[in-house]
């Protein structure tokens, strides 16, 4: 029957539930909760032993290393295990309050991949929504559109035209003042 325990990490209260007891090195008092996390899940970790408030778990099958706070001789903190590492046993190092030599060292067993929580699918393009109806505009080829020499020559025609109008009123009114 699994368990649930409460750890308090950096004033938050969370709740892990464990498929068995936290898993314990005997070593040096390291355990880990579930006891067999899979890829790409959550882990609660606590170290006791650890003189100060302070701590810092760290292990090549973490995403990063764990912040640890407490007191009284034990530390608690969270981390992810990563969501590409295999299953096997990967060694976690426990630094108490930033002094290497206040150390302990632990294992974690990560178990298979379908143990890992299934994560919710994120799309991997942009969807296709707002701008009021110009969406489809976003996704035209812009390399096929736009000027082409008949827009061009229309262009300066229709420039030429307002130059020579320009010109013209001009005229007319140095005749008038004049």
């Amino acid at each position: 029957m699994g368990s649930l325990r409460l750890t308090l990490c950096t004033g938050v209260l969370a709740a892990v539930a464990a498929v068995g007891p936290p898993a314990s090195a005997a070593d040096g008092g390291v355990s880990v909760s579930p006891s067999t996390p899979g890829p790409g899940s959550d882990l609660a970790l606590r170290a006791t032993g650890c003189t100060g408030t302070t701590g810092t778990a760290a292990s090549k099958a973490f995403v990063s290393d764990a912040e640890l706070t407490g007191g009284d001789g034990t530390l608690a903190g969270e981390t992810r295990v990563r969501s590409m590492v295999g299953p096997g046993r990967y060694e976690v190092h426990v630094i108490c309050g930033g002094d290497k030599s206040k150390s302990m060292k632990s294992h974690v067993t990560i178990g298979n991949a379908s143990a890992a929580p299934s994560a919710p699918a994120s799309p991997i393009a942009p969807v296709k929504a707002g701008g009021g109806g110009t969406a489809h505009l976003a996704s035209v080829d812009t390399r096929t559109t736009g000027p082409n020499t008949a827009h061009t020559v229309t262009g300066l025609v229709l420039a030429g035209a307002a130059a020579v109008a320009v010109v013209l009123r001009g005229t007319r009114r140095s005749r008038r003042t004049g």
